[in-house]
């Protein structure tokens, strides 16, 4: 035994040697694409760009024409193919989607969504998605969700910024949109006003496990989404129980229902692979709503005021559309306001929630840019990364230019998914996406109406390494009343 501990030891040793000597040589001899070293792979450059992952992802594509092969450590599962070149993006997506499932390492990536749309594949997909579809889609729903949310802004946004008006308080607007979208979307989720992700974004680079043992152990980043996923999961049992005895006190028929509601009393004949009575299915897929829901325009919201404070020109212009076809707000003249319609999807587009799609394929294949691909290998599409190529998006691809989306016409321009990817493409298209246009339109709408956001001076805004694009240090602003 101990020679076996000494072995390891020298072992170890060896190892990080190795590391720190190529960390050594790759400062020395800066490359544009990483050393793939003996053993250790291109981990060593990986490691020196982590603190700026999405920036280093979208040099080495726009280095080596659009797709690249990243090689993990040997045997330890990691080799990536990442990708954002559109005619393999419209074929892993939409032409070939039956190849590239979502895949056993996915679901053990986000083992903690369980059996929601956003993690299983086949006939449950298909019924999640049609069932989902039937709701989101629903004008009553659509409704609830903007009656909903102008609620929310009157009762909680308002009174904070009104207060940090006021006492001349720094507000950190991404904490501030969190909260907001959390409550909103428990509402629309749940019916009830309940007044969690950096870990799983290092699943996808450490070896499976290392992840797994950080977890059964409680370490890290992997102890922080455990304890998270027990605080949800026994608030959740509470819900499903407190709703159980409402609907049978009260029959909802014919009412808007929110999602959960919806699936408790759905009929199951047409969806013949849906749970609806049983209590986990139930747990995954609120969870995965309320997930999507509230992080991801939460992050679009604050990268959008952001994105207005270093383009004045363009705030004062949606200010302007505002005033001139809304002048009080209501919710049917949204679609009149092309141009702040416009700065959402450039918001999107360069700051999209979700900054990279994770598949696998199901049999070996090869990619339209000529890659093989088999089981093996792990495919990311960096929504980041695509969004700034200047061979999609021209010259001006890192400016934000909302004048991109407005045709000479006044009208909305068009932008397949392929090129635009915030909401996905193909069979897996985000079924939010008019709700997420809606939310963000209404809470902009009230906010640049009447207050001034300024952020503050020398504010670091770096985006933090995650599966969702949230900034690493928030975002502190100034608020002052128009």
């Amino acid at each position: 035994m101990e020679m076996i501990i000494g072995f390891l030891d020298i072992f170890i040793a060896f190892v990080f040697f190795l590391v720190f000597r190529c960390l050594l040589l790759y400062k020395q001899t800066p490359k544009p694409l990483p050393t793939n070293w003996p053993v250790l792979g291109m981990l060593p450059g990986l490691l020196l760009q982590v603190h700026r992952i999405y920036d280093w992802i979208t040099e080495l594509l726009e280095a080596s024409g659009m797709t690249f092969r990243f090689k993990g450590p040997w045997r330890s599962g990691t080799d990536i193919l990442v990708t954002v070149d559109p005619v393999n993006v419209h074929y892993i997506l939409s032409s070939h989607f039956v190849n590239y499932p979502k895949g056993m390492e996915f679901q053990k990536i986000f083992e903690f969504l369980g059996d929601g749309i956003f993690n299983v594949d086949s006939g449950l997909w298909e019924d999640m998605r049609n069932s989902s579809h039937a709701i989101f889609s629903n004008k009553d729903f659509q409704s609830f969700s903007v009656s909903t949310s102008v609620s929310k802004i009157r009762q909680g946004l308002v009174p904070v910024l009104e207060n940090a008006s006021e006492k001349n308080i720094l507000v950190d607007l991404q904490d501030l949109f969190q909260r907001f979208l959390f409550d909103t979307s428990s509402i629309l989720m749940t019916g009830y006003d309940l007044k969690f992700s950096d870990g799983i974004f290092y699943r996808h680079v450490k070896p499976a496990f290392l992840w797994k043992l950080q977890y059964r152990v409680g370490v890290g980043v992997e102890k922080r989404l455990r304890r998270g996923l027990e605080v949800f999961d026994e608030l959740l049992e509470k819900i499903i129980s407190a709703k159980k005895e409402e609907i049978k006190s009260h029959d909802p028929k014919g009412e808007v229902k929110d999602v959960l509601t919806y699936y408790m009393t759905l009929d199951t004949v047409k969806y013949k692979h849906l749970k609806t009575s049983n209590d986990k299915f139930l747990r995954d897929t609120i969870l995965g709503f309320l997930i999507a829901g509230r992080d991801t325009t939460a992050s679009a919201l604050t990268w959008f005021f952001w994105l207005l404070s270093r383009n004045p020109e363009a705030l004062t212009k949606i200010r302007e559309e505002i005033n001139k076809k809304m002048p009080k707000f209501d919710p049917t003249d949204l679609d009149k306001l092309v141009y702040l319609h416009g700065a959402v999807c450039e918001t999107l587009r360069l700051y999209s929630p979700v900054p990279f799609n994770h598949k696998s394929p199901a049999k070996p294949d090869v990619l339209p840019s000529g890659h093989n691909v088999d089981e093996s290998w792990k495919i990311v599409i960096s929504t980041y990364a695509l969004g700034r190529m200047k061979s999609v998006w021209g010259d001006d691809a890192e400016e934000f230019r909302p004048e991109r989306w407005i045709s000479a016409s006044g009208r909305l321009k068009h932008e397949p998914s392929y090129k635009f990817l915030a909401f996905n493409a193909g069979p897996r298209t985000c079924l939010g996406k008019k709700l997420t246009f809606l939310q963000m339109k209404t809470v902009a709408v009230n906010i640049i109406q009447n207050y001034e956001i300024q952020v503050v001076e020398g504010h670091k805004t770096e985006p933090v390494p995650s599966v969702l694009l949230r900034m690493q240090h928030g975002i502190k602003v100034r608020v002052a009343k128009i």
